[in-house]
């Protein structure tokens, strides 16, 4: 926990799940800069919130927490952010429902009149949300973005510009910078290109040639990942009404995979993005009998899956937290992932080598083994004893 001062208050702020133990913040200098400017930081005009406030994109609350008197709508992909915000709101003493939580794949609200857009990772999730509230923008909607310096590129001008209108930006401050961006009526909203579709090559199995969905925001939204690619190519060969877990399964390729290997298994997709889980079900919808059985969760790794009800669980762990590197996702996915499995269950786990995740998996398991291995890339099993 941290705490975050401010204009607005002094708010006690934790990441989700809350780890004593994590070093990282639930918040950072742009968060600090957005808010500090809305109350006229350094002789600046004020901002006054009014109307409709729409955040999007706030990673742990922090934002929906400071603002909290003004009830505004926060917009986000994750569900983590959402349960992070939830918390804080209770740690703070704050009314749950003062913040209306939307995810992106909600409607958004039909007018806005102060949009506050955190810069998120990904460029695709940027445009496909600017293109999504566009319409509920008008002339006196006050847009600001925020965001670290290396999280701010010509390109993500460039998309303000396009959609909303005219965009500049502030000075630097402890490593974060302002987007302030006017918004031009005239301008023509036209819908977002997303989602996007691609055939996968012929050699990763039983997916080989099949088509796949991907919603914006997911990782590499574009094409196949190395990493699951290989992955694909060394899938256990498996019979028999198995209980599959593809644990953050982003467009849900390894799970459908799984699937048409094994028509007999039935098949949980989990993500905690929104637009991950829809790109799973589309890409398993789309390749799969109609009859086939699949359940699709958001949530926080396998914390809603009860336990000693699954065989296998195939993951591909993310090792980056927005822009920090860190193994605490992937040590949550192991954890649960062992108290979720039936006894002689096993977990299946694709990494880069330099990861280490062996060591983390003979700690959990008490066992480790080798499936297959590049120079880049490494498959782990581990079995529940």
């Amino acid at each position: 926990m941290n705490r975050l001062t401010t204009s607005q208050g002094e708010f006690d702020l934790a990441r989700f799940p809350e780890n004593p133990r994590d070093p990282l913040r639930a918040w950072d200098a742009a968060d600090e800069y957005l808010l500090n400017r809305l109350d006229g930081a350094e002789g600046s005009e004020p901002v006054r919130p009014s109307g409709t406030v729409a955040v999007v994109g706030d990673r742990w609350g922090a934002l929906a927490t400071a603002l909290a008197a003004h009830h505004p709508v926060q917009i986000t992909d994750s569900y983590l952010a959402r349960r992070a915000t939830t918390a804080n709101l209770a740690r703070n003493g704050l009314d749950p429902d003062s913040v209306r939580m939307l995810s992106v794949r909600d409607t958004p609200p039909e007018r806005v009149d102060l949009l506050l857009v955190r810069v998120p990772k990904s460029l695709a999730l940027l445009e496909d949300q600017l293109h999504r509230l566009a319409p509920a923008v008008h002339a006196g909607t006050v847009v600001i973005g925020t965001g670290m310096v290396k999280e701010i590129h010509t390109s993500t001008l460039k998309l303000f510009e396009r959609i909303i209108g005219p965009t500049r930006t502030s000075l630097a401050v402890k490593k974060a910078r302002l987007i302030f961006c006017t918004p031009d009526p005239a301008l023509p909203r036209t819908p977002s290109p997303w989602p996007y579709r691609y055939a996968l090559p012929g050699d990763v199995g039983a997916v080989s040639g099949r088509t796949v969905t991907n919603h914006a925001g997911i990782f590499c939204a574009e094409r196949l990942d190395i990493g699951t690619r290989f992955f694909l190519k060394h899938l256990p060969a498996r019979t028999g009404p198995d209980h599959v877990v593809d644990l953050g399964c982003g467009n849900g390729v390894v799970g459908t995979s799984a699937a048409l290997a094994n028509p007999d298994a039935t098949v949980t997709f989990i993500d905690e993005s929104y637009q991950a889980v829809a790109s799973a079900e589309e890409t398993f919808r789309a390749n799969s009998a109609p009859d086939a059985e699949a359940h699709f969760l958001v949530g926080d790794a396998m914390a809603d899956v009860p336990p000693a009800s699954v065989d296998l669980v195939l993951s591909n762990p993310p090792f980056h937290s927005h822009q920090a590197v860190t193994d605490a996702t992937a040590r949550n996915m192991f954890h649960g992932a062992r108290a979720a499995l039936r006894q002689g269950g096993e977990l299946w786990v694709v990494g880069n080598r330099h990861l280490g995740y062996h060591t983390q998996l003979r700690r959990i398991f008490g066992n480790c083994a080798t499936v297959a291995g590049d120079p880049k890339f490494v498959v782990l099993r581990a079995v529940k004893r």
